[in-house]
């Protein structure tokens, strides 16, 4: 890689910076979890409605991430770090000022644009200034935990500005943040590019956009169309062929966006892999739990995110020890362990999961969680980065962030999928032989929200044995939805165990240099 401005004395502050504003973006993927109940009062949106403003950030920040990453290896890392920013803020503004789900979920959309140019952007510009290995590694693991946290502290952050402001306070929340990293990227962060990196691939990130986005509508709108049904059917297929065609590109092009021989390098692909199902269980946790703080148990925003802390407070401090465990038992059982602990959280909120269940019956879980996210996302984060030449950096972070996103989107999708499929099963069952008419049984069946607004119009002992089959049906899902999380977990570890490479002792990463 071409020579760049020298590691300054400053490079500490481009880390605070640069985890700075990685930190707002992690936080948008969790701080509308509780906001959801608000939506459903506000904007009346329906269950799939809920999945698709918290995806459709999702879908776009993983479709360009890829080229976010090449772009900022090609034309310059700092250009674009702020170019993501500006245009993140631009988002949050027009999100926070929607007045419909259609033009929430479009700003957010946007917003994930945002993201994708800052987030491996904001790992190159780590990568770049910090080149003493054992320094790059802090650093990293640093900017690792820094996303793990951002994820974690999200409901909590919008629980304190929900308990004073109106919803769209969570989005403006991120444009003083915004300003402040502008302002410390202009006068801090060194410039870097590499000119030799491939050309951006556009053709790529068209075919994964589109893939992906028809295979989150194939899965958000099944329970809602029927799982059978010929639209649901027809989009999944052509999810798969849009998405192979996707590999078939890649695989042929002559500058693709993903390197798939990365692949073939097991540090990069399995460890990517355990992220991918991590954050699958981790964040479809978290998109249903804030709901049954606040809908099941009557939490307001701010008591439900306080009540989600154990997971915040426990990440953070295993993420600072993670080190530890790599060093003792390797970067192979550590994420093993990771994947492992958020089966186990996942799998103990499944089994209390009943129309009398309290919050202390699943803080277990939830610290299960925690623990699990802290020992995976910083080691997995370190060894999909530290797989690659210095000069692939932007890449490298970016298909790292890809995985977070894939994963957390897949989750989403797939865990509130579940729970809404077994909810309108149980609920249908439960309405058989009353008479509803059709706009009140499509809010019924839409959300929890939904049901129990109806049922406090209804009143009455009518309107308590609504409320109570609405909660007895979504507990039902939270059951069902939680041990699918927990499988995948469960699948993830023992995938790390047969495949992913580590020794017992062995650092935290190997950096494969470049001369400078």
């Amino acid at each position: 890689m071409p020579a760049t401005a020298k590691p300054s004395t400053h490079r500490w502050a481009v880390l605070a910076v640069v985890c700075v504003s990685a930190l707002i973006i992690n936080v948008d993927n969790t701080i509308l979890n509780v906001a959801l109940p608000t939506l459903v009062k506000d904007l009346h949106a329906t269950s799939s409605a809920l999945q698709w403003i918290v995806d459709s950030y999702a879908m776009v920040f993983a479709g360009l991430l890829l080229v976010g990453g090449s772009f900022t290896d090609r034309f310059g890392r700092k250009r674009f770090f702020l170019f993501g920013l500006i245009i993140f803020a631009s988002g949050s503004i027009g999100a926070a000022v929607s007045g419909s789900v259609a033009l929430l979920i479009t700003w957010r959309a946007v917003m994930g644009l945002g993201a994708a140019l800052t987030i491996p952007a904001s790992l190159s510009i780590v990568n770049d200034v910090f080149r003493d290995p054992s320094e790059r590694a802090r650093a990293i693991g640093a900017w690792g935990a820094t996303i793990g946290l951002g994820i974690a502290i999200g409901p909590i952050a919008g629980g304190l500005l929900l308990s004073r402001f109106w919803w769209g306070s969570i989005f403006l929340v991120n444009v003083p943040v915004v300003i402040a990293g502008v302002l410390g990227a202009l006068f801090l962060v060194p410039d870097s590019k590499n000119p030799a990196a491939a050309p951006p691939d556009p053709v790529g990130a068209a075919l994964s956009i589109v893939g992906l986005g028809l295979l989150l509508w194939s899965i958000i709108e099944g329970p809602t169309m029927g799982w059978t049904s010929g639209a649901v059917l027809g989009v999944l297929a052509a999810s798969l062929v849009v998405l192979g065609s996707f590999v078939g590109w890649e695989a042929h092009s002559s500058h693709p966006m993903l390197k798939l021989s990365l692949f073939s390098n097991r540090r990069f692909s399995i460890a990517a892999l355990g992220e991918t199902l991590g954050t699958f269980g981790l964040l479809g946790a978290l998109f249903v739990q804030t709901q049954f703080l606040q809908f099941d148990l009557g939490y307001s925003p701010l008591q439900a995110g306080l009540r989600i802390l154990p997971i915040a407070a426990t990440l953070v401090l295993v993420a600072v020890f993670s080190p530890f465990f790599v060093r003792l038992i390797g970067v192979k059982f550590t994420v093993a362990a990771g994947l492992a602990s958020i089966a186990g959280g996942l799998w103990q909120v499944s089994t209390v999961s009943t129309v009398t269940t309290t919050y202390g019956q699943v803080v277990p879980g939830l610290l299960l969680l925690g623990l699990g996210a802290g020992l995976l996302l910083p080691t997995a984060t370190n060894s999909v980065v530290g797989s690659l030449p210095q000069g692939d950096s932007g890449i490298g972070s970016a298909s790292n962030a890809v995985a977070l996103q894939v994963g957390g989107a897949l989750g989403v999708a797939v865990i509130g999928s579940t729970l809404a499929t077994r909810y309108q099963s149980r609920l249908t069952a439960a309405l058989h032989g009353h008479p509803v008419s059709l706009t009140v049984r499509k809010e019924i069946l839409g959300s929890l929200g939904g049901a129990l607004a109806v049922a406090r119009s209804v009143g009455g002992e009518t309107g308590a044995l609504l409320a109570r089959a609405a909660r007895s049906a979504f507990m039902s899902g939270v059951e069902v939805a939680f041990v699918v999380g927990a499988i995948a977990a469960v699948v993830g570890a023992t995938i790390m165990i047969a495949r992913l490479p580590s020794k017992a002792g062995e650092t935290l990463t190997t950096i494969h240099e470049s001369p400078n």
